[in-house]
Order: C-alpha cells, then sequence, then structure tokens
C-alpha cells in the first residue's frame, strides 16, 4: 500500500496577533496620520467623519463592521487589540500621528480648544486652516447640544 502523500496545511493565523499589527499599521501610518476606528452605522462615529470632512482633514476610517475586515474575524481582533491598548472598549477611537485624541467627545472637545488643529498642524497635515466648528454641532440629534 502506498503511502498517502503529504498535504499542504494552511498557515494558522494567530488572530490577536493579526488585529495587533492592523492597528500598529494604521497608527503608524505617515501618509494618513489621522486614523479613525469606528463602525459604518455608528452615529458618534458619524459626528467624528462630519467634523473631519468639514475641515477637510484627510483620514482613514477603519469601519470595524465592513464587510472586509470579516475575513479572519479581523474586526474582533482589531477591537482587541484596541482594547488592549488603550484600555476603553468603546467606539469612535480616534488617533493623530499615533497619539490617541479619545472617542468622539474628546474629539469634538480636542477641536474646540484647538489642540487637534495643532496637532494636525505639527505633522503637516494640510486641513481647511480658515474654518473655524464648534464639535457640538456635529453631534446626533439624540444628544442634548
Amino acid at each position: 500500500m502506498a503511502t498517502p502523500a503529504a498535504t499542504s496545511v494552511p498557515a494558522v493565523v494567530d488572530a490577536p496577533t493579526a488585529g495587533i499589527a492592523a492597528v500598529e499599521r494604521y497608527l503608524t501610518d505617515t501618509a494618513n496620520p489621522a486614523a479613525l476606528f469606528a463602525l459604518e452605522w455608528g452615529e458618534f462615529c458619524g459626528a467624528v467623519h462630519k467634523l473631519f470632512k468639514a475641515l477637510d482633514i484627510p483620514f482613514v476610517s477603519v469601519d470595524l463592521d465592513s464587510v472586509p475586515l470579516q475575513e479572519d474575524d479581523l474586526r474582533a481582533n482589531i477591537r482587541k487589540a484596541l482594547l488592549a491598548k488603550i484600555g476603553s472598549p468603546t467606539i469612535p477611537q480616534v488617533f493623530i500621528g499615533g497619539e490617541l485624541i479619545g472617542g468622539c467627545s474628546e474629539t469634538l472637545a480636542a477641536n474646540d480648544s484647538g489642540y487637534l488643529l495643532k496637532r494636525l498642524t505639527a505633522l503637516k497635515v494640510t486641513f481647511d486652516s480658515e474654518k473655524w466648528v464648534v464639535g457640538a454641532d456635529f453631534l446626533p440629534n439624540c444628544v442634548a447640544k
């Protein structure tokens, strides 16, 4: 009787490692220093999107509920990696140049204090520096303003 041929076994993906690697890739991407970890349907994520768009801030949105991130459960592993990194399970989470700004409230407050634009300027990110907006204007209607 012949010995069966060896079969190729696919490499096992260390999912938590894949999540950590993905997060670090976004946080160290100098071409896209503004990274938003978000949900496509999230109202508070949408508020940050609207703020960035109003000020013409270029950003990458890592939409954790998007179809591409479902493969190999990458979305769950990115969330686990974010939790391990920052200690908070909430989404959105905004990073500028790898520095955690925070969730929606913190990002809107960073805008209002001028810190967000100061940070972007320090990184030489081009945005509409002539426009001034108030963070609360971007909150969903369900939030008292």
